[in-house]
């Protein structure tokens, strides 16, 4: 008698392609909140005298940058979510921006 492999572990093909990624939702206020918080607390080092604290504040905020302007464009796709906690990200966006340029 022949061996048969079980078919039933077996994926459908493109099983993991399916469903709409947009149906997430909204960004979570506490997505924003965090990104301004860090964003805070990268503008406070940045603004340290000691050399390393203040290299810190500024690897912090460039990282940040990319990631709270790919946030901003999904959030334009998806929904703001919390429309005072995006605000509250995108004034401290603006001060980082603002403090790099000045």
């Amino acid at each position: 008698m022949a061996h048969v492999a079980p078919t039933s572990h077996r994926r459908a093909t493109r099983a993991g392609h399916r469903g709409d990624r947009t149906a997430d939702g909204p960004i979570q206020t506490t997505t924003w909140l965090g990104l301004t918080f860090a964003q805070i607390l990268g503008l406070v080092l940045v603004g340290r005298s000691h050399v390393g604290v203040h290299a810190a504040g500024v690897t912090l905020l460039i990282m940040l940058v990319p990631l709270t302007v790919a946030v901003f464009g999904t959030a334009l796709r998806r929904g703001l979510g919390s429309g005072k906690a995006a605000l509250s990200t995108g004034l401290a966006l603006t001060f980082v921006i603002l403090k790099f340029l000045l």
